[in-house]
């Protein structure tokens, strides 16, 4: 029987762009659109800045692009500091199995494996779909959460696939290249709980630095640990504790997993999008929050545990913990009306009132919620007046749900917003259209000059 990474392997290698519905095509130009913009808004944090530090420290005989900077480096670094830009303000797009992530991570290290394997606009295209098959078809076999392994490393798996196809391996060679990764690469799942540190944003930009090294390294002729998963030292011992199958992938009949991902309206935890969306509908009902005596939110246990389960999403001391805390956001969005990039940052953070509204709330478990994970994002708000009045809200599928999903428009007004005054108005309406064509370019490195700031 052939193993799972042979089985993989095969489908990274065989998928065609040909077999894309027009929809697929069209979802995946979405998301890249939306990554790209997450980028922009990441651009100037201190995250970026080391990452492109550190990619600054490098010269390569096959070098590889820093998006925006124009940076010369080698892939890895150019992946690396590409993802950590993206990730940075917690806006780019998620998924929701049994484990949940964000597959569009994949796509910082597929543009740099397009530019460097001489790709097309098709390719990219056909590379991001077999990522997002990965990753989604792990996140619905197994959550890692409980055996403490974050996500990320399902996203080094996935990006491996897509990047070891447009670097142009062969089937075995994309084979090894899996092997090399899982072998290789277990991330921990403190990195998103306590006290969040700039990691968070990082850890994913890692797993596609590393999934980069081991695609070149297959490419020249490396083998790696096989059978991988299924072998008495694998990772169904060392890592799941049982063994899994994967579901079929995208095509011949398959729905393609990529068009049931999500994209975010605001900047922070997927988990809470629909408790932010509640909230600021709430907001226009009540007006001033100093009339709020309390807020009760009940939603699903993982949102709880993850982003309201620990002291330190009660009092966040800094933007990655904000950005992952329940009752800061919600409380932002009952005092303000909005959820804005400084909103993360001090003074907010210590701001008396403010925090005075986070102590007023109360996140519980919703079993309806539980019972409808993920096919639903169910939030109950209720919040409670100081002159006894009860202002009840629900909200099922947030907008950028795959079930309420954000209109191109919507993509585009998001985009323009990160790209604020990066880009001038012209460059980034040619940027826009340079991605929603994608599909009509012949190499990608056109797309990637005309980021350069």
């Amino acid at each position: 029987m052939p193993t799972i990474a042979e089985n993989v392997g095969a489908y990274a290698s065989s998928l065609k762009y040909e077999a894309l519905p027009k929809e697929v095509v069209h979802q995946a130009k979405r998301m890249i659109v939306d990554t790209l913009g997450c980028a922009l808004g990441g651009y100037d944090s201190e995250p970026g800045r080391i990452a492109r530090d550190m990619a600054d420290m490098v010269t390569s005989k096959r070098p590889a692009t820093v998006l925006f900077s124009g940076q010369q480096t080698s892939p890895d670094l150019a992946a690396f500091a590409n993802g950590v830009m993206v990730r940075y303000r917690d806006y780019n797009d998620g998924y929701i199995g049994l484990e949940a992530g964000h597959p569009s991570d994949n796509i910082p290290a597929l543009i740099t494996a397009a530019e460097v394997g001489n790709a097309s606009g098709r390719d990219l295209i056909t590379g991001t779909v077999i990522a997002y098959e990965m990753f989604c078809r792990m996140c619905d076999t197994l959550n890692f959460k409980p055996m403490g392994i974050d996500h990320v490393t399902i996203g080094g798996m996935s990006a491996v696939l897509g990047a070891a196809r447009l670097m142009g391996l062969s089937r075995q060679q994309i084979t090894e290249a899996l092997n090399l990764t899982v072998a290789a690469n277990v991330a921990l799942y403190q990195t998103r709980i306590g006290n969040v540190s700039m990691w968070k944003g990082c850890a994913y930009a890692n797993a596609s630095r590393n999934a980069l090294f081991a695609v070149q390294l297959a490419q020249r002729g490396m083998s790696g640990p096989s059978p991988v998963f299924e072998g008495r030292g694998g990772y169904f011992l060392a890592v799941t504790r049982k063994p899994f199958e994967l579901a079929p992938f995208g095509g011949d009949g398959v729905p393609f997993k990529i068009m049931e991902c999500l994209n975010k309206r605001y900047p922070l935890g997927q988990y809470a999008q629909s408790v932010v969306q509640a909230a600021l509908e709430a907001r226009e009902r009540v007006g001033d929050a100093g009339n709020i005596a309390e807020v009760h939110i009940q939603t699903l246990e993982t949102a709880v545990l993850m982003m309201a389960g620990d002291p330190d999403k009660w009092r966040p001391h800094n933007r990655e913990t904000a950005d992952h805390s329940m009752p800061y956001t919600a409380a932002l969005a009952l005092k303000y009306g909005s959820i804005e990039h400084e909103h993360f940052d001090d003074p907010y953070l210590h701001d008396p009132e403010l925090l005075d509204l986070v102590s007023r709330i109360k996140c519980t478990v919703s079993e309806e919620a539980n019972a409808r994970e993920p096919e639903a994002m169910l939030c109950d708000l209720e919040v409670v007046l100081k002159n006894g009045r009860r202002e009840k809200i629900r909200v099922e599928y947030h907008r950028g749900h795959a079930k309420n999903p954000m209109s191109d428009s919507e993509l585009e007004e998001k985009f323009r917003s990160l790209a604020g005054d990066l880009l001038p108005r012209a460059r980034v309406d040619a940027l826009l259209e340079q991605i929603w064509t994608l599909d009509e370019a012949s190499d990608v490195r056109s797309l990637i000059a005309a980021t350069k700031l």
